[in-house]
């Protein structure tokens, strides 16, 4: 797999530790900014519960779908999604496995891990 530029790894719904309203709200921050810079990161992983970040619902679902339309891969662990009983809400991205999710990080220039 040929260099895929930056790609951002998402592990939770909020972004830092501390008080979980103010993580919730710098990751809206900082998925909208995504959104908007360049580069932009070729593709965001999401695994645990960060998947829950992509269902019906989320806070977060504008700041996906631009980033989704400027043609950031958005790619949720089948295993999460599975497990958080997700997998038939999905409102952004696409259902994709840990062989991808690894292919994708390893042809990264840099992961960034959220």
């Amino acid at each position: 797999m040929a260099d895929a530029g930056w790609v951002v790894a998402l592990h939770a719904e909020t972004m830092g530790r501390g008080d979980d309203a103010l993580g919730a709200k710098i990751l809206g921050g900082f998925l909208r900014t995504c959104a908007t810079v360049e580069p932009r990161p070729s593709a965001i992983v999401f695994y645990n519960a960060a998947v829950k970040l992509l269902a019906e619902g989320t806070p977060h679902l504008d700041a996906l779908r631009a980033l989704d339309d400027a043609g950031v891969d958005l790619l949720a662990c089948v295993t999460c999604l599975e497990h958080w009983a997700l997998t038939q809400k999905l409102a952004a991205g696409e259902v994709s496995n840990m062989r991808e999710i690894v292919q994708r990080l390893a042809a990264a220039a840099k992961v960034v891990t959220i």
